[in-house]
């Protein structure tokens, strides 16, 4: 059968399109960690990167000037503000920082304690992958950029994340996890990556030794294949300020729930850690309650300073002659969904408190956010100021039931817009997150 030559030249060109479209961006070259860093967060790599070519394209630089938008206003409203309470309010800092439920969220971490030699972050969230970039196609490459878009917009729109959407936009494509969101999150505060490896820890706390490290921009996934299975798989990574000294940052992918929290080998592992500096945001209440009473109890056994809002250790778990309590902002109450959590000890408390400029958590329209600085030492509260100790794992019987019976359905809106909010078994996921201008 012929072939007319029109009909030839078509497929020729055909063929070479589609080639174009997933053909490889143009080097297999490695970049440096800190490059894969500063491209991820749409900050120039260095000159003579290999990624230097991709950070011409106009998707790379639509996402540059997005993410130089949304990260100017976030510093300005909030970040800029919560360095400004450390700085007055965190004096006795410690080498170690905790920081449960975390997602990826390094933002909030490093604002409140931007000199701790060791965090540790944990989530149920996968550490995930960042491949060599330039072994990508340039759709691959575009569909990633605007993927972390997506991933990011509900913590610096609301200054948390939502489980739900994270389960999906973690989870898809060749770049994906929890790794290059905190990559994202490291460029855009001044952090220089050095070093990106895969860890995972056996039940005694140790880290499992046959992975192999590899540099951001490397294959980590054929570390992940050569570690034996644990449940704590996690990623390390190597960063400074600057020039400053070398800092590591641990992330475990791991379930903090009783049994499996101390199966894993997770408690072992911070308990090897010393003294920290604990940090609990946008917990769905999960310590409240006997099923996380482990990681509870481990918190506070082993913090020195806690700061959280009140999603986590509930008021009556500290002990007045331990802990010396102060409170800043508002406390209005949980969301309608999470109401057997209200803490009528914590309306006493915050009577009192001082003003807190910058939103925090899931009560985050302006002069409704509260946050707890407990540190270990005398107590400044009073007795009377606290509520009587509630029984360690419930609430008073009937508590919970009465208030989950007919849960609203929506939260009230801030001039960012309105955001739905239901639940999903435990975790809080919420609908309409601000669109990206121009997308």
């Amino acid at each position: 059968m012929s072939i007319t030559l029109p009909r030839m030249m078509a497929a020729v060109l055909l063929t070479a399109a589609l080639a174009l479209s997933t053909s490889p961006a143009r080097s297999v070259e490695p970049a440096s960690p800190d490059d894969t860093a500063r491209f991820l967060a749409g900050l120039p790599p260095s000159a003579g990167s290999p990624l230097e070519a991709l950070s011409k394209d106009a998707a790379w630089q639509q996402h540059a000037r997005y993410l130089d938008t949304i990260f100017a206003r976030e510093d300005s409203t909030t970040l800029s503000k919560v360095r400004a309470f450390s700085k007055e309010h965190l004096a006795d800092k410690h080498d170690t920082m905790f920081y449960m439920f975390s997602g990826p969220d390094f933002l909030y971490a490093t604002s409140f304690f931007p000199n701790a030699s060791t965090y540790v972050l944990a989530g149920l969230e996968p550490a995930g992958d960042v491949p060599q970039l330039t072994s990508l196609s340039r759709q691959a490459v575009d569909a990633t950029l605007r993927n972390l878009e997506a991933s990011m917009g509900t913590l610096l729109n609301y200054s948390f994340f939502i489980t739900l959407k994270m389960q999906t936009q973690l989870r898809s494509g060749p770049v994906y996890g929890t790794l290059p969101v905190i990559l994202v999150f490291m460029a855009r505060s001044g952090k220089t990556v050095h070093e990106i490896s895969l860890v995972s820890l056996d039940e005694h706390g140790e880290f499992q030794t046959s992975e192999e490290p590899a540099a951001a921009g490397a294959n980590t996934k054929k570390s992940a294949k050569a570690a034996p299975r644990s449940a704590a798989p996690g990623a390390k990574i190597v960063f400074s300020d600057g020039n400053g000294p070398k800092q590591t940052l641990y992330y475990f992918s791991t379930n903090l729930s009783n049994g499996s929290f101390e199966r894993s080998g997770f408690s072992a592992f911070l308990a090897k850690l010393g003294p920290a500096d604990s940090f609990i945001k946008s917990a769905s209440y999960l310590l409240h309650g006997g099923g996380f009473s482990g990681v509870r109890t481990f918190l506070l056994d082993h913090s020195a300073t806690i700061i959280q809002d009140d999603s986590g250790i509930p008021l009556a778990s500290f002990d007045q002659k331990k802990w010396r309590l102060q409170p800043f902002g508002r406390y209005v109450g949980p969301l309608s969904i999470f109401g057997y959590a209200y803490q009528p000890g914590m309306s006493a408390l915050f009577r009192k408190a001082a003003p807190l400029d910058f939103k925090l958590g899931y009560r985050f329209r302006r002069n409704e956010s509260n946050l707890l600085l407990a540190q270990k030492g005398a107590p400044t509260t009073s007795d009377e100021e606290l509520t009587p100790p509630l029984p360690p794992d419930q609430y008073p019987a009937g508590t919970a039931a009465r208030s989950q019976k007919k849960p609203r359905k929506r939260v009230d809106s801030d001039s960012t817009g309105s955001v739905g909010c239901r639940v999903a078994g435990i975790f809080p996921f919420c609908s309409n997150s601000p669109p990206r201008p121009g997308r």
